[in-house]
């Protein structure tokens, strides 16, 4: 577990180091299973996810952004935010409590231990992790760009990060940076 928690807290100490998560949505697609070195959905954790969990609100205290927890597939890819996120959003609410086994450990522990939890159908993050390759690009803004970190896996999982930039429009006339002068 502390090789886990090693592990988490120098992806989550990167992707400050990036600059780019200061504030905003941020999404959290983890199996706990892929974490131990198990196939996805085969063998979650809550004690992984505590771990993760921990370090992921240190995140959030740190930066400023706000999370969201998919779920997995059985519920649809639904997210774990907390009641405040839901409502300043907008987002649509749904009815489900996450399991471990229909939902996945981590959305489950989140659950559990956000203060006034929700599940939501979808969300328009700036920023996520996915942990294990549980495909959070569903739930980000366009355009979707990777960061590259050191940090390559949580455990025995493989890690992605991405940041979103609204989209560049125009053509050959176009200037994306204000020019004051």
């Amino acid at each position: 577990m502390k090789a886990i928690q090693q592990d988490v807290s120098t992806v989550a100490r990167q992707l400050l180091e990036t600059g780019y998560m200061k504030d905003g949505l941020f999404v959290i697609g983890c199996s706990t299973s892929e974490v131990a070195g198990e196939r996805i959905g085969s063998s979650g954790s809550e004690s992984i996810a505590e771990v993760l969990f921990e370090e992921w609100q240190k995140f959030s205290k740190q930066s400023g952004a706000k999370l969201a927890f998919q779920c997995c597939e059985h519920l649809n890819r639904s997210l774990v935010v907390e009641r405040e996120v839901q409502q300043a959003c907008g987002y649509t609410e749904v009815t489900a409590v996450p399991v471990p086994r229909a939902g996945g450990s981590m959305a489950s522990y989140a659950f559990k231990h956000l203060n006034n939890p929700v599940l939501v159908e979808s969300v328009q993050a700036q920023g996520g992790v996915d942990i294990g390759d549980t495909l959070i690009g569903m739930h980000l803004k366009r355009v979707a760009i990777p960061l590259r970190i050191e940090q390559k896996s949580i455990g025995q999982a493989h890690v992605t990060v991405a940041r979103t930039r609204p989209p560049l429009i125009g053509g050959a006339r176009a200037m994306y940076e204000r020019n004051e002068a």
